[in-house]
């Protein structure tokens, strides 16, 4: 397809483009960071690509249109999508399939429909009066913990982009105006324990049975929480506390040897308010404890640990830029907040107001089959035009 090919694309046609590129997060999205450039050059916006540290096969990709000045609006997404490994789709997931007035697809709903919206939507940019810049910012593993957002963010203050006022992350929200998130952390968590026969296991060490005595521990965290009465941030998520969890375990040789090796993940959960380091540090001192009496037995059992994904969480905030400018247009004064995780707190750490706000329902992320309806679609689309018209105020 030639540069002005490119630039004619309407929205739909260029999610189409995006949801082709099979960019599951473990994989390259070098082709679709590539579509991307080029689409951005036909329309002559500049295009900033950032290489992931240690893995040069993701690259994540800004832009910036408008003045250069700060206090404008930073419309963020995510680049790479879920695996379809084991799902029954009924069309091919990397072709956006119109059945009923919904799109099928891998990524429509989350969150390559808002990638194609956002990226249009600068044509219009463009053709505008600008007082205050319109940004673009399309990150790589999201989905695996939102990793590839901090880097990101600080790679746009490097390259010299005036700071946002705002961060809208189109997360599929159905249009709704979510003030706040839950903060997430996990550990990767490798038990060697010593093996012995099962008949002398007071002379071993099992990995398995000690992993259940720090899942106990985190059971009885879960337990105080609940029965603490919430805080009036906390009090609106659900549930309203900080959650600790497993749900994935394995270990062992046979039923009847001491296990040798146990390894599991373990999964926090912060409501906004709660201190992420107090809870890790609780940890930390619990798996210090275990690891102490393990090797009182032997002494050279260990727990291994690893830090997995790291995500603050996202406080609501009074009088907050980003929630303002998104009521205005949707006209949704209610009250939404959800329980996992997006850039949104990053961003919101960095010093820019942050709001989620996409079309779509969450509900479908992830799930075979996923889609995304033409007329919440075409909802992000209008959403998007007065975002970029209250940038000429």
């Amino acid at each position: 397809m030639t540069s002005d090919g490119l630039a004619d694309l309407s929205a739909r046609e260029i999610m189409e483009a995006l949801v082709s590129f099979p960019t599951v997060s473990r994989d390259t999205n070098l082709p679709l960071i590539d579509w991307v450039e080029a689409y951005l050059t036909s329309i002559g916006v500049k295009a900033y690509r950032m290489p992931k540290a240690d893995d040069p096969s993701k690259h994540a990709i800004f832009c910036h249109v408008g003045p250069e000045v700060p206090g404008g609006v930073v419309l963020s997404g995510h680049t790479d999508v879920v695996p379809i490994d084991g799902q029954d789709w009924s069309s091919d997931p990397w072709t956006v399939t119109e059945r009923d007035g919904k799109l099928y697809g891998r990524g429509t709903c989350d969150m390559k429909g808002f990638d194609a919206l956002a990226l249009h939507a600068l044509k219009r940019a463009l053709k505008s009066d600008l007082k205050r810049p319109l940004q673009i910012a399309l990150s790589f593993d999201e989905e695996i913990g939102c990793a590839g957002a901090p880097p990101l963010i600080e790679a746009m203050a490097e390259a010299g982009l005036p700071k946002a006022g705002a961060a809208i992350i189109g997360e599929p929200s159905m249009m709704a105006c979510v003030t706040g998130h839950k903060g997430s952390a996990s550990y990767d968590i490798h038990i060697k324990g010593h093996e012995v026969h099962s008949s002398l296991m007071h002379k071993g060490v099992s990995a398995i049975h000690e992993a259940a005595r720090l899942i106990e521990w985190a059971n009885a965290r879960n337990a105080e929480s609940q029965a603490r009465t919430p805080s009036p941030v906390a009090a609106i998520f659900n549930p309203p506390w900080t959650t600790l969890h497993v749900g994935k375990i394995s270990g062992g040789t046979a039923h009847n040897i001491t296990a040798g090796d146990c390894r599991f993940v373990m999964e926090m959960r912060f409501v906004p308010d709660d201190d992420p380091e107090a809870w890790t540090g609780a940890a930390n001192a619990r798996i210090a404890e275990i690891e102490n009496e393990m090797q009182a037995v032997a002494p050279k059992t260990r727990i291994i640990v690893a830090q997995g994904e790291d995500v603050p969480g996202l406080v609501p905030e009074e009088d907050g830029m980003a929630e303002g400018l998104v009521r205005r247009i949707t006209g949704d004064n209610a009250d939404h907040v959800v329980s996992y995780g997006t850039e949104a707190g990053h961003f919101q750490a960095a010093g820019i107001s942050s709001v989620i706000c996409g079309p779509g329902n969450i509900e479908q992320a992830h799930q075979a089959d996923e889609y995304i309806s033409l007329a919440q679609f075409e909802a992000g689309e209008a959403f998007l035009a007065k975002v970029v018209d209250s940038l000429c105020d």
